[in-house]
Parts: structure tokens; sequence; C-alpha cells
């Protein structure tokens, strides 16, 4: 093989590789890029909507920690008692690209395992990368009957 061939090659194996590079780096943002995961959470209702939904505390979020989505929202008990501020509703999906978020009983935080974004749990952005914080709902109880509504 002559140099000149073998240069010729080179560059169509080089230029192939960049390429491929090229179309993988615009698929996203660099480490920030969607996996096909994100954006799966339901969409959370707007507020002024109505109710959403309920439970029977008989049955359910019996511990501290214990949670339940339903309808975009993810409802937790953080405290003991049946009372309205025993417990806490955001909406499940993240503010940063629509991920489920999680709620870390152990850091009493809500947690977006795409990213990272922290949550307190009234819904404020603690750690980024969100921006807005989580839409809140607003709980009532009336017995053993807990309402989230919007």
């Amino acid at each position: 093989m002559e140099r000149e061939e073998f240069l010729s090659k080179l560059g169509i194996g080089a230029l192939a590789v960049c390429m491929g590079c090229s179309l993988v780096a615009c698929g996203g943002k660099g480490s920030d890029a969607t996996p096909a995961s994100a954006g799966t959470a339901p969409i959370p209702p707007a507020t002024g909507s109505g109710t959403t939904f309920s439970t029977d505390l008989s049955t359910s979020l019996t511990a501290i920690g214990d949670s339940k989505i339903s309808n975009g929202i993810i409802l937790v008990r953080i405290a003991a008692g049946n009372v309205a501020s025993s417990f806490t509703a955001v909406q499940v999906r993240c503010t940063h690209e629509g991920a489920s978020i999680n709620y870390n009983s152990g850091q009493g935080l809500f947690i977006c395992p795409l990213h990272g974004s922290e949550f307190s749990t009234s819904g404020s952005v603690i750690q980024g990368p969100a921006l807005a914080a989580l839409q809140k709902y607003t709980v009532a109880i009336s017995g053993n009957t807990l309402t989230v509504t919007a």
C-alpha cells in the first residue's frame, strides 16, 4: 500500500469515527442527556381543578415514610397522627425533565433518580439541576379518609 492510499483510507476511517461521535453528541446535552426513562411520569393536575384522589388511612399510609402515587401526585406520610400536617402531596413529575421522583424517608426529601434534583416536603428545590419547585397539593382529613385536592 502506498503512502497516499494509506492516508486516504486513514482519513475516511477518522471521518467515520468523528461523524459517529458528532451524532451521539447531538442527541443530548452531554452528561445531562435524556435517557429513555425520562419524561415518563404522569402530568400533574392543575391547581384549582378539584378533588384529585382519596385514600383510607385505616388501610394505607400507616407508617411514616409510606407513599402512594395517583393521578400524577405522590402522597407521603411524614409524621405520626391522622392530621393533615402529617402528610404532604406534591406532583410526582420532576420539574427538570419529567421523570418520576421518589421519597427518601431517611433524608426527608423527594429525589429525582434521573439527575439527582432534590426537593423539600413542601416541594421547594433544595438541589438542582431542577430550577422550579414541585406543585404542592392540599391534604384534608375527615375521619379515616384523606383527600388530596388540586
